[in-house]
């Protein structure tokens, strides 16, 4: 459109911004956002080079800012396992959630943030699962990536379960996972931490299935113009459908609810999760 108009882009979008600001924030915004996820080792200098590609012209700190916002700068992989790191100075967790060998839920958490484009703005969700169940035990919305969306996640989780001592929570390498108040909170329950390594989101797989479910069949299933209408309508969807009503293959086609209710009823005492003992050829 600009090429037959003899328009250059940088004037388009730049008149676009002056003109709709909101949207033409939400548009760089989610420019950044999926070239983050494309190549999930680039820094803010590359995404630059990216975005402009879609005719984007932005300074670095502003990208930087937005990409520090939405917790999307990339975490250089050290050798052998890393205990600060050097974007956010905090503690890093080594991946224990892969050895490990479920039979009942509250062993094994994983949890999460993803964002959510609804038609007027950003938003954010926190969840928490329970890995061995699929069930969704704890969840938060937000318009911040602050330490605070996720903890109230974490507190919705704690005050359904009621979990012992021994549970692991496994998530990714983001600050709000690594934050003082996080690891505190969990440090008093009795948990352990876990952390997926950089540029591995598989190893949080479950977490990442479900945010994918809920973006699916329900965030662009339905108009959903700001937060305040999502918050309206993503309990309903969380605990009346996902942990209701549909069915996982890999819990034989059941759902979550009703997976934990047949796992009760066997009556087996409450045990931490077991270490799986690789063979020598699968330890890398």
């Amino acid at each position: 459109m600009c090429q037959l108009t003899g328009v250059s882009r940088a004037s388009y979008y730049r008149h676009w911004e002056e003109s709709a600001p909101d949207q033409a924030e939400m548009a760089l915004r989610d420019s950044i956002q999926r070239a983050a996820v494309k190549f999930r080792f680039y820094g803010y200098r590359r995404i630059q080079i990216e975005i402009a590609q879609e005719g984007f012209v932005v300074g670095l700190k502003k990208i930087l800012r937005m990409m520090r916002e939405d917790n999307l700068l990339a975490v250089r992989r050290r050798k052998f396992v890393a205990t600060t790191d050097g974007d956010h100075g905090l503690r890093i967790y080594p991946n224990i959630a892969q050895d490990l060998e479920l039979s009942d839920i509250n062993q094994l958490w994983v949890a999460d943030l993803t964002y959510l484009r609804l038609q007027a703005e950003f938003v954010y969700l926190a969840v928490v699962l329970d890995a061995y169940s699929r069930r969704s035990i704890g969840w938060a919305l937000g318009r911040d990536l602050q330490a605070a969306l996720p903890l109230a996640a974490l507190e919705k989780a704690i005050a359904s379960r009621q979990p012992q001592p021994g549970l692991v929570h496994h998530s990714d390498r983001g600050s709000q996972y690594a934050s003082a108040a996080y690891v505190q909170r969990l440090a008093a329950i009795g948990a352990e931490l876990s952390m997926s390594r950089a540029g591995r989101p598989w190893e949080n797989g479950k977490c990442e299935s479900f945010m994918a479910t809920l973006k699916r069949e329900e965030i662009d299933a339905r108009p959903y113009r700001n937060l305040e209408e999502l918050q309206q309508h993503i309990e309903e969807f969380i605990e009346q459908i996902y942990n209701r009503v549909r069915l996982h293959s890999a819990l034989g086609y059941l759902s979550p609810e009703e997976f934990e209710r047949r796992q009760a009823q066997q009556n087996q005492p409450w045990r931490p999760a077991t270490l799986k003992l690789r063979l020598h050829e699968e330890v890398r």
